[in-house]
């Protein structure tokens, strides 16, 4: 037998046959109990019964992943002060302001 070489077996994107069968089992066992597992959801007290949905929706909804956020000082805003003292000032402001833009 050779070692390394896959040989056998599924092909890669083949899915399981034996998963795909559970899973189609166990959802239509869900959707035979519904009812059921309605009325049994209302009789536990409203404390457990928000621990089983819960419990219940991870297997529904997608876990979301935790998301960090992380602020840098490199690119923070600095405040341009600007003190002007005479409308000479403003008239020389402008003018450069112009040549350079």
């Amino acid at each position: 037998m050779a070692t390394g070489i896959k040989t056998g077996g599924r092909t890669k994107g083949t899915p399981n046959r034996n998963t795909t069968e559970i899973r189609e089992q166990f959802q239509s066992l869900i959707n035979d109990n519904l009812a059921q597992m309605n009325s049994d959801l209302k009789a536990l007290e409203p404390k457990e019964r928000i621990k089983a949905i819960i419990d219940l929706a991870k297997f529904v909804l997608p876990t979301l992943k935790a998301t960090e956020l992380s602020t840098t000082t490199e690119n923070a805003f600095i405040p341009i002060v600007v003190n002007i003292t005479t409308p000479e000032d403003v008239k020389r402001m402008i003018n450069e302001f112009n040549d350079q833009y």
